[in-house]
């Protein structure tokens, strides 16, 4: 069990007399929460994750189609919030579940460098819809859910578990407090502390105070400790730019290895501006199989549902279990509601040509600050739909800033992993490779695959066969397929 947020002091909820209709569709009272817990934990989840609006941009606009066309940065900074309000909305409204989406970092790069090479803008982001609609049917279906439930209970805490240890990895090099060593090839030592071992930059330190400062007031059971360490952080970082003129990572192409990533923190001249959606509607679902065949849009396809699919089902169940909202199959509340939105945001992203959008495992963040229900995502989906407007006020926090809630959060959902059962090698062995995996091949699905995979051969090694829910042998096989789809596509083109 995560560690509970602390009380708002003359504000108990009283789970049986709810105050209004607005806590009665919520589940305000009901969960143990709190409106003010809720509008910090959709503050600090938005902060967590706006950088989205900056970085799906730079990834997507910084490739080329087929044709040899870009996308318009700013069109896609504007989209990019649109969509990520929306969504986020819906799954407060209809999942009732404080887990924020937004275009899906790994699935946009996928779409970025591998997919539209092979075609036009439209026809990759006219397969990101289909991969949407199938992945909601799916849902329809019933299969997703059924397929959610098959995992065991002990292997749902270890994808928990591994997301902690991802985003705290995402965090740290994220902040540039890890980094790749510059000679990787040639030593046995991959990554490194900072630069050349040492901390010798401004934002490096900034980012180990403010994640002291997050750490003594989350131990201190401060409310808002999270945000408060981010908006500090900040704070900081914008007193140090101005002082110190340390500029951001790269400057004119060329590396700068002491400067900020992402954003250099500094107050924008301009505030508001109007936002270019330009790019709404530009996807095409038929033209990318008559102009490259069958084959690739289909293992195309089939690699963005098996990351989708599976990405979103990991990142559900850490955050349930952040928040102590997990049955006990490990199943959150109202679970066909959320992967159902989660289907639809999918294709939604691609409708609006910023790639898939998918549930931010940020959400916990909010989880960590108190927010158990939709309520929470009001208020982060609002923000997104005012970056659409403030898009330069978006870009003030670094990621120095923004990171010390995702190390501090990949801390409490690591005390999840005392309720697995060690001795127990037949689920102890499946749990520790989908925790480190995850964080060592930077993905998500990766681990849940090595996992089930694993538990699948490890049973049948057994003789205990029947152990394994029917559904669990397809999904492994699937995997085996995901995990394969190179040689397969080598052997068939």
């Amino acid at each position: 069990m995560a560690i509970a947020p602390p009380p708002d002091h003359g504000t108990v909820p009283d789970p049986a007399h709810p105050r209004s209709g607005f806590d009665r569709f919520f589940e305000v009272s009901a969960r143990g929460s709190t409106m003010s817990r809720e509008v910090r934990g959709g503050l600090a989840t938005f902060f967590t994750m706006a950088y989205i609006v900056v970085l799906n941009p730079l990834i997507l606009g910084g490739a080329v189609d087929g044709d040899g066309n870009k996308l318009p940065i700013p069109a896609l900074a504007a989209a990019t919030a649109l969509v990520a309000g929306l969504m986020t909305i819906l799954m407060g409204l209809v999942g009732r579940f404080p887990m924020a989406l937004a275009a899906g970092l790994g699935v946009n790069a996928l779409v970025a460098f591998e997919i539209a090479p092979e075609m036009t803008w439209a026809d990759a982001m006219g397969l990101v819809v289909i991969e949407g609609v199938v992945i909601a049917i799916l849902v329809l279906t019933g299969l997703r859910t059924a397929v959610f439930r098959s995992v065991p209970t002990q292997l749902k805490t270890a994808i928990g578990v591994g997301i902690g240890l991802f985003l705290t990895i995402i965090g740290l090099v994220d902040a540039g407090f890890v980094r790749r060593v510059p000679d990787a090839a040639n030593t046995t030592v991959p990554v490194g502390l900072g630069i050349n071992g040492k901390i010798v930059s401004w934002p490096m330190l900034v980012f180990v105070v403010g994640l002291l400062i997050t750490i003594v007031l989350v131990v201190r059971r401060v409310r808002g400790a999270i945000l408060i360490g981010i908006l500090a952080s900040t704070v900081l970082a914008i007193v140090v730019e101005a002082i110190a003129k340390v500029g951001p990572s790269f400057v004119n192409g060329q590396p700068n290895p002491k400067g900020w990533s992402l954003n250099v923190p500094a107050l924008p001249e301009k505030v508001v501006d109007v936002p270019d959606l330009s790019l709404i509607g530009n996807f095409n679902v038929l033209d990318s199989w008559s102009r490259v065949g069958w084959l690739v849009p289909l293992m195309f396809v089939f690699t963005l549902l098996i990351t989708d699919f599976f990405d979103t089902m990991g990142t559900m169940v850490a955050i349930g279990q952040e928040g102590d909202m997990l049955d006990e199959r490990g199943t959150p509340p109202r679970a066909r509601e959320i992967l159902l939105v989660d289907s639809i945001a999918a294709a939604a992203g691609g409708a609006a040509s910023v790639s898939s959008n998918t549930s931010y495992i940020e959400s916990a963040a909010g989880v960590a600050e108190g927010a158990r229900t939709g309520v929470a995502n009001l208020v982060t989906g609002v923000l997104f739909l005012l970056a659409m407007f403030l898009a330069p006020l978006a870009t003030v926090v670094p990621f120095e800033a923004a990171s010390t809630a995702l190390v501090v959060v990949g801390f409490l959902m690591m005390t999840a992993v005392r309720t697995i059962d060690w001795t127990d090698y037949e689920i102890a062995v499946p749990a520790f490779l989908t925790i480190v995996l995850m964080p060592f091949t930077y993905s998500i699905s990766n681990g849940i695959g090595a996992g089930i995979i694993t538990y699948v051969l490890v049973k049948l090694a057994k003789g205990k066969a029947r152990e394994v829910h029917p559904l669990l042998y397809f999904v492994a096989l699937l995997f085996v397929l995901y995990f394969l789809r190179g040689p397969i596509e080598s052997a068939v083109l």
